[in-house]
């Protein structure tokens, strides 16, 4: 998951209605001052049921956690575990959403579901792409229901998006779509008006 500006309120909405055997990794970026102190692990653990906290570069991921990117280091995936990269920005913000998107869909294929929420310009963008083309899904905040729409503007319109769905139903949205990569069979279909594809 990535968001920017307007992202803590969000990112607190979608993590809040996650349940707490969610059977999926969270991962999540939101651009922070470099030099600043996150309290996100905290807010987003206040939020719901999942366990969250800063990731550890070597860390093994598992299920029904939390892993949140430090400030000024990218997140990613590598073989499973968690990998803090101190690379350069180069044309994303350190963390980069993209950077994130593009390692777990290396790494996860079709398994992967990317979520863009609110923010400025279009981190997560390229990302949602990368994801597309290894088979996995976008899911992005309708950019008409986010604080700050530019984001989640740009992922819509980039051929990533699978979904596009007001900002309360993406964390019920995302517990769908994990549950029914796990077994087609056992998931609900999403109700007609609930999304946009």
């Amino acid at each position: 998951m990535g968001a920017s500006a307007g992202g803590v309120d969000a990112l607190s909405t979608v993590i809040g209605a996650l349940p707490v055997d969610l059977p999926a990794v969270v991962m999540v970026v939101l651009h922070v001052a470099p030099d600043g102190y996150s309290a996100l692990p905290q807010i987003l653990a206040r939020a719901g049921s999942l366990p969250v906290h800063h990731a550890i570069d070597g860390e093994r991921v598992e299920p029904g956690v939390v892993y949140v990117a430090p400030p000024d280091v990218h997140l990613l995936l590598d073989d499973g575990c968690v990998v803090l990269d101190a690379g350069p920005e180069r044309d994303t913000p350190r963390p980069s959403i993209d950077r994130l998107f593009a390692s777990a869909a290396e790494q996860r294929g079709s398994a992967v579901v990317g979520v863009v929420l609110s923010g400025m310009l279009d981190d997560g963008t390229a990302g949602l792409q990368a994801i597309a083309r290894h088979g996995g899904i976008g899911v992005v905040q309708d950019p008409d229901d986010a604080a700050f729409p530019s984001m989640p503007a740009s992922a819509a319109r980039s051929g990533g998006a699978t979904h596009v769905v007001p900002l309360a139903a993406v964390g019920p949205l995302v517990d769908r779509l994990v549950r029914r990569r796990l077994d087609p069979a056992a998931a609900t279909p999403t109700s007609v008006g609930e999304e946009r594809t």
